[in-house]
């Protein structure tokens, strides 16, 4: 689908460097460990939901050798109307499993420069970015985008009652979301995770050591990001920290079509829905007896 990720712009740049392979994803994918094997650099751009009828040929013709293909993955999360068949929910859940993979999800259109940037100097395993159907936040692009460091996130904005941890696109509704809850007196740290694998354990330990509630917050199914900050509280043996986790994420259910805006707030992942989230726990930890002092 060249129209469809945009490659039709990068074949007519460059000719004899995009192939189209038409709805053939399996082949699309060994076909790139080939030139991955001969120290080439490319680039299998697949919207998520396609991607999964390639499964077979991620794990054994480019996981177990570790080659270093990028996965450009389209339409990752909601998709308007273009249905159920095209909802990319499972990408975070289906390639985190896989050992030796650099998984990074864009917070807004220049953090994608930098991750393409990043998945392009990669040379020793395979990575994927993924990214939504939709437009842009409307950021500043760099000239260039530059490689940042693997498996680190950052503080986008810092507050003391509740800490969000956004992976991807919803980033942007988090950030709206932390500004009514300062309206109403509660003060959110806000961090992007960028990268579900290697997951920062630095940053997921900082945010539950100094929060009484943390919220993971992605466009993806359970058994997604959510699941890989359990596994490092777990592996840094922070298992108390567990019961301060609030992972949301896409419903347990297929969502249907309809606007993309709709969809994202039936699934809760919109500025009310997170608002809406954040104050249900809250109130529920009050009503426990445990004030954020207690928490912490």
């Amino acid at each position: 689908m060249p129209s469809g990720t945009g490659l039709d712009k990068f074949a007519a740049a460059f000719p004899d460097r995009c192939f189209d392979v038409g709805i053939a994803e399996q082949h699309a994918v060994t076909f790139c460990a080939g030139p991955a094997a001969e120290g080439y650099r490319p680039f299998a751009a697949i919207y998520s939901t396609f991607l999964q009828r390639a499964f077979d040929q991620i794990v054994h013709d480019v996981a177990i050798q570790r080659l270093p293909v990028r996965f450009a993955i389209d339409r990752a999360g909601m998709v308007g109307a273009d249905g159920v068949t095209h909802q990319g929910s499972f990408d975070i859940a289906y390639l985190g499993c896989l050992p030796g993979f650099v998984l990074m999800a864009a917070g807004d259109e220049a953090d994608l420069m930098h991750m393409i940037a990043t998945a392009a100097v990669i040379d020793d395993r395979p990575s994927a970015i993924r990214y939504p159907r939709g437009e842009a936040t409307g950021t500043v692009l760099p000239d260039r985008g530059t490689p940042l460091e693997i498996g680190r996130g950052r503080i986008v904005a810092e507050g003391c009652d509740v800490a969000i941890l956004s992976y991807g696109a919803r980033l942007s509704d988090v950030l709206a979301a932390r500004a009514v809850l300062a309206e109403q007196g509660i003060y959110a740290t806000v961090a992007d995770a960028r990268f579900a694998k290697p997951i920062d354990d630095a940053l997921v330990a900082r945010l539950f050591r100094e929060h009484p509630i943390v919220l993971t917050v992605e466009e993806g199914s359970i058994g997604g990001f959510s699941a890989q900050a359990v596994d490092s509280l777990v592996r840094q043996r922070r298992h108390g920290l567990l019961d301060r986790l609030v992972p949301v994420y896409l419903p347990d259910m297929f969502i249907d079509h309809d606007k993309l805006q709709d969809q994202i707030a039936q699934a809760g992942l919109c500025t009310n829905g997170l608002v809406a989230r954040v104050l249900e726990v809250m109130r529920l930890a009050s009503s426990r007896g445990r004030s954020p002092g207690v928490w912490r």
